[in-house]
């Protein structure tokens, strides 16, 4: 692989895990508004970004393995950085957007109980 080529896988990883990202912001920010449904549908979106970041990640890991050797540039190490990122904030948002949910059904279940 040549420089360029790295370059570019570098330039999308870091795209879909920046789109992951938003995503997962996206759905805490729904969550906040108690749009649960739109929460969800954005955590979807925000895992098909990272099913994409990792499809580039491992493309790299098998060139990688099976013998292509690459100086590895600043930028890649940045996207790689921007990918455990979005990869932990997502897991983030979704503890974040169930916590909110029971919170709010355990506030509703005790309206009705008084």
């Amino acid at each position: 692989m040549n420089a360029e080529e790295l370059y570019q896988l570098s330039f999308q990883l870091i795209l879909h895990s920046g789109n992951a990202r938003s995503f997962a912001m996206e759905a805490i920010q729904d969550a906040k508004k108690k749009d649960f449904h739109a929460a969800k549908k954005k955590l979807t979106e925000s895992d098909t970004e990272l099913a994409e970041a990792h499809k580039i990640q491992t493309k790299l890991l098998h060139l990688e393995a099976g013998g292509d050797q690459f100086t590895i540039p600043i930028i890649l190490i940045h996207a790689q950085d921007h990918l455990m990122t979005a990869m932990t904030l997502k897991d983030l948002a979704l503890e974040i957007i169930e916590l909110r949910e029971e919170v709010l059904q355990e506030t509703t279940r005790r309206g009705m109980a008084e």
